[in-house]
C-alpha cells in the first residue's frame, strides 16, 4: 500500500509543477503583450516587436483600433492579448 501511495503523490506533485510552470508561462506572455502595447501607443509596430523581444517575446500581430493598439505576442507555447492607449 505504501508504494501506491508514493507514486500517486509523485504524480500529484509533477501534475502541480506543471501547472505551476503553465501560469508562470501565461504570466510573462502577459507581461511582454503588455509592455509591448504600451511601447505602441508611442512608438508603433516596431517599438512593440522590440519591446515584445526584450521580454523574450516575439509579436504575432499589432493593430490600431482607434486610438488603442491591440497586440498578440507569443512567448514559447504561451501567447496573450494586450490592448493600450495613450488617452483617458
Amino acid at each position: 500500500m505504501l508504494p501506491v501511495a508514493l507514486v500517486l503523490a509523485a504524480l500529484v506533485a509533477v501534475g502541480a509543477a506543471r501547472l505551476g510552470a503553465a501560469v508562470i508561462a501565461e504570466h510573462r506572455a502577459q507581461v511582454a503583450a503588455d509592455a509591448a502595447a504600451l511601447a505602441g501607443v508611442r512608438g508603433g509596430q516596431v517599438a512593440a516587436a522590440e519591446l515584445a523581444t526584450a521580454n523574450g517575446a516575439r509579436l504575432l500581430s499589432f493593430a490600431r483600433v482607434g486610438a488603442d493598439v491591440v497586440v498578440v505576442v507569443a512567448r514559447g507555447e504561451a501567447s496573450a492579448t494586450a490592448r493600450a492607449s495613450d488617452g483617458p
